[in-house]
């Protein structure tokens, strides 16, 4: 299929309060942080570990993103191992793109029994990445993409997890019957750890200096900046004279690292995004890339075609990632750069796709400090 034309502008994913399983229903129209993953319709259910140390991998993101010029729904999910010493490494992360046809879905919807509308109504979250979107912010028509024009419903109901078989009045000793010391531990179900949910929001980076408020707020931050590191931030603009890069090259922080202090000033106006979303476009570094970068991204593993990038996650996600039993998730990360198939290659037909590993590039934070 054509892949769809590179985003012109790049979208900014915002934390849009707390889900509460109680009262709001999410599905895989929902864009959202941590929770259960709600995979799309025929999709089968993978639970991914990690590739360092084995341990179940924690869901961190789920992104509704079907391309403009496709008839597929498609669909984003990142995971994480929350081991202290894997989440730097790509091979403790996966990104598993999942795509299926609106016929896929409309067949799934006829085999499952009708249910009452929920009581309440999710709060708004706009989740449409679509560059033909109208307003962001406000519509409840829910997705990230055109997905071929069709209108989706947000309050499509969430899949309830399967209830525990009764016992039946059988005692324990007789469920026990069957296990030995002997079992491999691939054979014994591992609690998987989940993160606490949150709705994501998302507004056009181009839009975020439209308030006074957010213009005071970002002129303090690059304050505080500037007198932290010792560096002018006005002097990193480009000149209109042509001189801008050469005066920005000669402006270096007092760590040193001109590519963070970049970094720092393009999220100043909007500090507390958690992702960037601008397939095709281009990544912000936090630190400097490979000079091979192009080489260091690898060809799709279903179609051998190139990849391009699609979204990153940024720091501010860090503080949000809470498990739900109280423990530390302890996941850090500078930025994750998300890597996809150039063409998003699937195979068409139901039940016949299955979740295509995608490639994620790791940065660490230079100095964590500055976002806690």
């Amino acid at each position: 299929m054509m892949a769809a034309p590179a985003q012109e502008g790049t979208l900014v994913g915002l934390c849009d309060g707390e889900i509460d399983t109680k009262r709001h229903q999410t599905s895989y129209l929902t864009n959202k942080v941590g929770g259960q993953p709600d995979w799309l319709p025929g999709i089968p259910r993978l639970s991914p570990r990690c590739g360092r140390c084995g341990a179940p991998l924690l869901h961190v993101v789920q992104v509704y993103c079907p391309l403009d010029v496709s008839p597929y729904h498609r669909h984003l999910h990142l995971f994480a191992c929350p081991g202290a010493e894997c989440s730097s490494g790509a091979e403790c992360w996966r990104v598993l793109r999942s795509q299926c046809l609106e016929a896929e879905v409309a067949a799934a919807a006829a085999r499952t029994p009708s249910r009452p509308p929920p009581a309440q109504e999710a709060p708004l979250a706009a989740t449409d990445w679509c560059d033909t979107a109208d307003d962001w912010g406000m519509e409840e028509e829910d997705g990230w993409g055109g997905g071929g024009g069709v209108k989706k419903d947000s309050q499509v109901q969430e899949e309830a997890a399967a209830p525990e078989a009764d016992a039946g009045g059988s005692d324990v000793s007789s469920c026990l019957q069957g296990l030995s010391l002997g079992e491999s531990p691939e054979d014994v179900p591992v609690p998987v750890p989940v993160l606490r949910p949150f709705f994501v929001s998302v507004v056009e980076e181009a839009d975020l200096g439209g308030e006074e408020d957010d213009l005071q707020h970002a002129q303090k931050l690059l304050k505080e900046y500037e007198r932290r590191e010792g560096v002018t931030v006005g002097e990193l603009e480009d000149g209109e004279g042509g001189g801008g890069e050469e005066k920005y090259e000669k402006t270096r922080a007092r760590h040193g690292d001109a590519v963070f202090s970049r970094f720092m000033k393009r999220i100043s106006l909007c500090p507390q995004q958690i992702l960037r979303y601008c397939r095709g476009g281009k990544p912000l570094f936090i630190s400097e890339p490979p000079s091979n970068m192009a080489q260091v991204v690898p060809a799709c593993g279903s179609c051998g075609g190139s990849r391009t990038f699609e979204l990153q996650l940024m720091p501010a996600l860090v503080s949000l990632l809470q498990r739900k039993d109280g423990a530390e998730a302890q996941l850090e990360f500078g930025t994750v750069l998300v890597y996809t198939c150039r063409t998003s290659c699937w195979t068409a037909g139901s039940g016949s796709g299955s979740a295509v590993d995608e490639f994620c590039f790791i940065q660490t934070d230079p100095d964590q400090k500055f976002f806690k």
